[in-house]
């Protein structure tokens, strides 16, 4: 199969979704990788929702199978990594998209475990893939990272426990990108803005209790671009281009796709 990624294996975390009207980002990542050629590994703690996705690409044509894994747990990321390298023996793409939000709050009224909850989940489930497919990556001497983070991290925002955990998956990026340029390992951070995927309309419209179209309405009103909120598309095209060859010079960066909402603070 011909594409941008053509030859690659791609290993999606979180590539499932929850049910809704539109599509996830670790879905639409997934089925653009196997339209560029990827074969996919996608992975979802719940086994059906990989599956889906799995289904997707198969139905278009594309190379995929499934894997049920809890990202925030290490002996699963470390079974999940020898698996994809006995399968595939390489592990060009690691695409982590795993998170969550729900049960935040500010400063002065955040719980200990909504918390630790929330920082664990946002961290460990980047912390552990990376750890053992960089064994796999150095050995082979390359590969591309990418890790989902949010424009929380860098735009002012009353969910400190997502913001700071968001923060530490920028940070934890850069040192990622550093320690391994050497070994031709490439770690790049995508910031998503507003985006208008199941976890965020569906998610968030049963959590405040307003209707999914005000929730809409709302959301769009605060994108400068369009006044309109992006898709999971727009961020599975900046992961193709961050994952792809084009991208080869390109390592540490944590790139907004928010239609400019974080220019706001420039």
């Amino acid at each position: 199969m011909s594409g941008r990624l053509a030859g690659k294996v791609a290993l999606v975390m979180g590539a499932g979704q929850t049910p809704g009207e539109t599509i996830g980002n670790g879905r639409a990542t997934a089925v653009l990788m196997a339209r560029e050629g990827a074969r996919v590994v996608a992975v979802d703690v719940r086994r059906e929702a990989a599956e889906e996705t799995v289904a997707q690409i198969r139905a278009e044509g594309g190379d995929a199978a499934a894997e049920q894994a809890d990202a925030t747990r290490e002996p699963d990321c470390e079974a999940l990594i020898a698996e994809c390298t006995r399968r595939y023996g390489r592990i060009d793409l690691l695409h982590n998209n795993v998170g969550i939000g729900g049960g935040d709050a500010g400063p002065a009224n955040v719980r200990e475990e909504d918390w630790d909850r929330i920082l664990a989940v946002n961290l460990k489930s980047v912390v552990f893939p990376c750890k053992y497919a960089l064994r796999v990556m150095r050995e082979q001497r390359g590969g591309s990272i990418v890790n989902v983070s949010s424009i929380a991290a860098v735009c002012s925002t009353g969910i400190v426990a997502y913001k700071t955990s968001k923060a530490g998956v920028n940070a934890y990026t850069q040192s990622l990108a550093v320690g391994n340029a050497k070994y031709g390992i490439r770690a790049n951070v995508i910031m998503p803005g507003l985006m208008n995927t199941p976890m965020a309309i569906e998610g968030i419209s049963k959590a405040l209790g307003v209707p999914k179209d005000e929730l809409i309405r709302r959301r769009d009103a605060e994108v400068p671009l369009g006044a309109r909120m992006g898709t999971a598309w727009d961020v599975a095209f900046a992961a193709l281009f961050l994952h792809s060859d084009e991208a080869r010079f390109i390592t540490g960066v944590a790139l907004p796709v928010d239609g400019g909402q974080s220019a706001r603070i420039g």
